[in-house]
């Protein structure tokens, strides 16, 4: 009489480990340069140092109003503002926003349009502010303007992700304004957004060198993109006046 014969034991493919930080190179990039620059300004700098770092990298809106002449740095000042920032508190609420909402949206761009998304939509932000405060000079530091963008994008997509390739990204087509507009969710969050930035902006807190919240900077970054996700998406995407009724 035979024995039954147990099957060999199959072997288990052993579990995938997860990064620690399981970020999209890019947006270490970015953190990582806030991360130098900020301790550059506390740690390795002389006082002069850091006021020529200041004067030089951070965007000051009476710098262009045409009454202080020219210099090369008017150019770049309105992209080099952004890896700047004002104290510990600053800087670690800028990198915890960045890494929530940049790394879905970084894979769903990827890197290089995400990079042109976060230089566009940190150009947005100085521009509004400099449209209202033209004669300003305290100077304005942070990322938080083009991270404002980042959640714009986000409501755009209705906050849906996708981790079926083992990294969060936005899923599904950009929606359009008006069915952003009919989600309870995003108008909730769009509703608070707004209410956070208006109220800390009148109250002031430490978010620049002046330790007042740039509020109007947050609007022109959440502004540009929230209408210009679209033009960074280069995935198709149906017009937004395209539906699956094609009744008329």
């Amino acid at each position: 009489m035979n024995e039954p014969v147990s099957p060999p034991e199959m072997e288990q493919p052993e579990p995938r480990r997860e990064p620690v930080f399981n970020l999209p190179p890019v947006v270490l990039a970015i953190i990582g340069i806030c991360v130098v620059v900020y301790l550059l300004q506390q740690y390795v700098l002389t006082e002069t140092q850091q006021l020529a770092l200041l004067y030089d990298g951070a965007f000051i809106p009476v710098l262009y109003t045409g009454q202080y002449g020219f210099d090369w740095f008017l150019f770049s000042r309105p992209f080099t503002y952004a890896f700047m920032h004002g104290g510990f508190a600053h800087i670690a609420i800028n990198m915890v926003w960045l890494a929530a909402f940049g790394s879905p949206l970084a894979n769903r761009l990827g890197a290089l349009w995400f990079a042109l998304f976060f230089a566009l939509t940190g150009l947005a932000s100085v521009a509004l502010f400099w449209a209202m405060h033209p004669y300003g000079e305290a100077p304005l530091v942070g990322a938080s303007g083009a991270i404002s963008g980042m959640m714009g994008a986000a409501a755009r997509f209705g906050f849906r992700t996708d981790r079926s390739a083992g990294k969060a990204a936005f899923a599904g087509p950009v929606l359009p304004i008006a069915t952003v507009l009919r989600s309870r969710g995003v108008v909730i969050f769009l509703a608070m957004w707004m209410i956070i930035n208006l109220a800390t902006g009148l109250l002031g807190f430490a978010s620049g060198t002046d330790g007042q919240i740039a509020w109007e900077a947050h609007i022109g970054g959440f502004v540009a993109g929230f209408f210009g996700l679209r033009w960074f998406d280069r995935r198709w995407q149906a017009p937004e006046w395209e539906t699956t009724d094609r009744r008329t």
